[in-house]
């Protein structure tokens, strides 16, 4: 999976969850930077910062 469809994929369940980006990122302490980045499909995030976006969204992360 790529930087883009994951950004993709954190803004629809964000969206259909009905919380802000800045919401998502005070419940995954991260900064709202992090979270604007990321639904652009930017940035190179650590992979414990999209495990702790991925908890708080209730999604799985393969990391196969």
């Amino acid at each position: 999976m790529n930087l883009e469809t994951i950004g993709k994929t954190i803004k629809l369940r964000r969206r259909n969850l009905e919380i802000t980006q800045q919401e998502l990122a005070d419940l995954a302490e991260v900064n709202i930077n992090t979270i604007v980045s990321l639904e652009k499909g930017e940035g190179n995030p650590k992979i414990k910062t999209l495990i702790q976006i991925s908890k708080v969204l209730g999604l799985e992360i393969d990391l196969k």
